[in-house]
């Protein structure tokens, strides 16, 4: 199991349509992300963390990980995401994944859930980027996510625990190989 952490300031590699619809609330930008990515033309940039504190879940060959949002001064529960992607791969830079568009929001007392993003989901899939065995792979993970929510199991058995990053601590920074994109793969 791989447990990750963002809070504001920390700066990471995203693609830098997402990043800019973020930063302009431009649909359009966002929708030709979509494009970008179908074909293949997507680019990352950097990109700073802002406004939540994320824990993350990651556990080997999982088809979902789990993403714990709280408010950065009071550390009050705001969503739970479930992030349905391909599995996360290790590399020498940290780690590679896809999201594959859609989630599954939570209350943070799991007492309500819905879909997010179900109509980019189905514009990936038009697109070519979401392939089939990528939506075959979605559903299973649908249905195995929402039983163990449902049935209060895994990663839903338990309350998170409210976490804020020590004061003291200096911001992660990336290694600049990182952000000029020559990191070479994990061996």
């Amino acid at each position: 199991m791989l447990h990750l952490a963002y809070w504001p300031g920390i700066r990471s590699l995203a693609p830098t349509t997402w990043t800019t619809a973020l930063r302009t609330g431009d649909d359009t930008t966002r929708n030709n992300g979509l494009h970008d990515l179908a074909a293949g033309t997507w680019e990352l940039g950097p990109w700073t963390w802002q406004h939540t504190v994320v824990q993350a879940r990651f556990k080997p060959g999982d088809t979902f990980s789990l993403h714990y949002f709280q408010d950065p001064v009071t550390a009050r529960p705001l969503r739970l995401y479930v992030n349905f992607e391909r599995p996360v791969v290790r590399t020498r830079a940290g780690i590679d994944t896809l999201d594959l568009l859609v989630d599954l929001v939570v209350e943070p007392d799991l007492s309500g859930w819905w879909w997010k993003d179900q109509d980019e989901y189905e514009q990936g899939r038009r697109l070519g980027f979401v392939t089939d065995a990528d939506h075959r792979m979605v559903e299973q993970a649908r249905e195995r996510a929402l039983g163990l929510l449902q049935d209060r199991a895994g990663p839903f058995a338990e309350p998170w625990p409210a976490w804020t990053p020590d004061a003291t601590w200096p911001l992660p920074i990336l290694p600049e190989s990182t952000i000029l994109g020559s990191v070479p793969p994990a061996s």
